[in-house]
């Protein structure tokens, strides 16, 4: 037996923020804490919404001082605010770290103590506070999963929650919001989305369901990320971005991730890189291990972005996904190494030792030693 788990309200597509009003309504919550980033409210995208609010007569407090790699002391302050503010619902909106912020200063809400705490696999007893999460990239699908990460300073880890308390009441995932994200914000996401998708297939949880949304997901992203990089202002790229972000995001929130993620987190966390452009430089050397384990994966793969698999091997299946994901990582724009991002000197022993720690290598369909691992991170160097 398999359980889905998936926000019970979710509106897609052109123009779906305005017809956010009557879900909202009918959470019966009377003010609003709105997470999100500074950038966001200098755009105006903030004021969209709290324009929406003040038509549904909802008070509310806004909360934009969310950073990338949103950190432990980011949390800590938003829920002083919440809980002087007596606030009742919380708003997300923004990319990953706005989405990752809210959820956590919603369950601290409800189940007190630190985020510290709740590291790991379930570990609240209570629901969050609902939230409402608007999405403004096409990437982390943060909005629809039951993941949040946050960076704890003091370590420098990203620190993974996947609990089921933290599941959104409301997305938003309109396109509209999308229009004027720059191209390299919109490759990186793109490829976070890619690497979502791919994970989720190659998962030792997924199965049919899952693998159905994220097969799809990635047939779009294949499509579609390079004319929304290439062309920001066109609307039919950013909405199958958004559909496929939507379809990855429910897949892997169900079906896990990988050693991907478990290593991109490790990078994020020491040296506060950008995350989807972490995934895009680890994804083709980590699937290419994993292909050794799970190779009828990977002609699922090749047949959805454009091989004719009949007769070919599994060797001749994995090299086309490999080389193809490869070139898309090009063809937007994704830097080939660490160097490239300003980490002249990793720490490979401790990136291989926290990735080991890391929630999300639980669900690799083949064990990476630290040694492994250490070799594989050479490998961007």
């Amino acid at each position: 037996m398999s359980i889905y788990y998936i926000p019970p309200v979710n509106l897609l597509g052109r123009g779906c923020l305005a017809e956010a009003k009557e879900p909202i309504k009918s959470l019966g919550a009377k003010k609003a804490f709105v997470v999100s980033d500074k950038f966001l409210t200098s755009n105006g995208t903030v004021k969209k919404v709290t324009n929406l609010l003040t038509e549904i007569g909802i008070e509310y407090v806004v909360y934009d001082d969310v950073k990338p790699n949103p950190t432990v002391t980011n949390v800590d302050n938003g829920l002083k605010i919440l809980e002087k503010e007596n606030c009742d619902f919380v708003i997300t909106i923004g990319g990953g770290s706005p989405q990752d912020c809210g959820k956590a200063i919603s369950i601290l809400a409800t189940n007190g103590g630190s985020t510290k705490d709740y590291e790991g696999i379930n570990k609240t007893t209570k629901k969050c506070l609902p939230i409402v999460a608007i999405t403004t990239t096409a990437g982390t699908s943060a909005e629809v999963t039951i993941n949040y990460v946050i960076t704890d300073e003091e370590r420098h880890v990203k620190m993974i929650m996947v609990d089921t308390n933290s599941l959104a009441a409301i997305t938003v995932n309109d396109p509209e919001l999308m229009i004027s994200k720059p191209g390299p914000l919109t490759a990186a996401t793109g490829m976070d989305a890619l690497t979502h998708a791919v994970e989720a297939v190659v998962a030792n949880g997924a199965y049919d369901v899952t693998d159905s949304t994220a097969l799809y997901s990635i047939k779009q992203i294949f499509e579609f990320l390079p004319r929304a990089v290439k062309d920001g202002s066109g609307i039919e790229a950013r909405e199958q971005m958004c559909y496929a972000c939507f379809l990855n995001g429910i897949a892997f929130s169900n079906a896990g991730l990988g050693n991907v993620h478990a290593m991109a987190h490790q990078l994020g966390g020491l040296y506060d890189l950008p995350h989807g452009v972490c995934n895009a430089m680890l994804l083709p050397i980590v699937e290419e291990e994993n292909a050794k384990g799970a190779p009828d994966k990977f002609r699922a793969i090749a047949e959805v972005i454009g091989m004719d698999v009949t007769g070919k091997s599994d060797e001749e299946c994995v090299n086309f996904v490999i080389s193809k994901m490869k070139a898309l990582s090009e063809e937007v724009g994704i830097p080939k190494s660490l160097k490239e991002v300003g980490v002249d000197n990793p720490d490979f022993e401790l990136l291989a030792e926290n990735a080991m720690k890391d929630a999300c290598a639980g669900a690799n369909p083949v064990f990476f030693s630290k040694e492994k691992l250490i070799e594989l991170f050479k490998r961007i160097a």
